[in-house]
């Protein structure tokens, strides 16, 4: 038997049974794709399904409301993904008619589509022979193969691409998804269960006892620490929130206002909103962890004399029973709760 037909044995036999993977329609296998990114599988299935209940088509997504989006997002994090989700849908509904195109060229120049995303659309929808190379495929082929390269790396797909390339099989869809599901869950980052994996016997790593040292990464630098105030602003039984802009972190998004702490607050309100502001109490503070940065975020409470109408970013003014109609980060949720 050969390693391919190994892998693909044991896939069929063991994988888990994940919604995306009852369906061959290349929307649902995307939106997979996207939501699956930098986020746990386990998170990801109730996010899939009440995603799917709203916006069943991609048709549906190119016309969907930007906050709707938004809000069945919340809580996944890198809502940059969410914005490129709209982006793609409404690419494919205008240029390709509302079908995902089947050609690598066209599929990797979708917004939000990058090497990966494309070969594993393309494979797992379309049958098509193209690898699907994430963290977990970089992972089994470092130690398949004792390949040293830094997984780390920005070019390290670019570096594996040949080794997945040449053992490509014609039975694609179940070969890319079985050395995802390997990784994931027999070929772990630490404590690989070798014993119980399919292909040990092809394994460089393990026939030489060196699994645990591979693959190879250089350490991360520490994360950027910013102390953060959060302003929560009253006016009576009212509190505002805004929409952040099109840049930055959370852009899109609905939150309160924030600023580095070593700013005046009350003046940053006024420069920045045209509010006339006390402060009147601590709330509390949090931790948030972005992919480079940590924020050091302290609530604070601020009563305004008025409810100023600002359009620039855009205002709301609202009960807070009402936050939860907005969709909120994770970072602003950590404090409202």
């Amino acid at each position: 038997m050969s390693m391919q037909r190994a892998l693909i044995q044991w896939y069929e036999d063991n994988h888990r049974k994940l919604p995306w993977r009852e369906t061959k329609e290349p929307y649902r296998i995307w939106l997979s794709e996207i939501m699956c990114q930098q986020t746990q599988v386990a998170t990801v299935i109730d996010y899939y399904n009440r995603f799917l209940k709203v916006f069943p088509t991609v048709y549906d997504l190119a016309q969907g409301d930007e906050d709707q989006v938004y809000k069945l997002w919340e809580g996944l994090g890198y809502y940059s993904r969410a914005k490129r989700l709209m982006l793609c849908a409404r690419v494919v509904v205008e240029q390709y008619d509302g079908q995902f195109p089947s050609h690598y060229n066209e599929m990797i120049q979708l917004p939000g589509i990058g090497p990966y995303t494309a070969g594993a659309v393309l494979s797992i929808a379309f049958n098509v022979k193209e690898p699907a190379i994430d963290g977990n495929v970089m992972r089994v082929y470092s130690r398949l193969y004792k390949i040293t390269h830094d997984v780390g790396k920005a070019d390290a797909r670019k570096h594996f691409d040949p080794y997945v390339r040449k053992d490509l099989p014609d039975e694609i869809s179940a070969f890319n998804q079985g050395l995802m599901e390997l990784g994931a869950t027999i070929c772990t980052p630490t404590k690989p269960r070798c014993e119980e994996c399919p292909i040990s016997e092809w394994c460089m790593a393990y026939e030489a006892g060196e699994q645990t040292s591979l693959p190879k990464r250089l350490p991360k630098p520490k994360k950027k620490h910013k102390k953060m105030t959060v302003a929560y602003i009253t006016c009576g039984d009212y509190v505002m929130v805004e929409k952040r802009g099109t840049d930055g972190l959370l852009a899109n998004l609905w939150g309160l206002p924030i600023v580095e702490a070593d700013e005046n607050t009350v003046e940053w309100l006024h420069e920045q909103y045209g509010l006339k502001t006390t402060e009147k109490a601590f709330m509390v503070s949090k931790k948030h962890v972005f992919t480079h940065l940590v924020w050091d975020m302290t609530m604070v409470q601020f009563e305004a004399k008025e409810m100023v109408a600002i359009e620039d970013p855009e205002v709301h003014w609202v009960k807070d029973t009402t936050f939860s109609e907005y969709p909120l980060p994770t970072a602003f949720r950590k404090l409202l709760k």
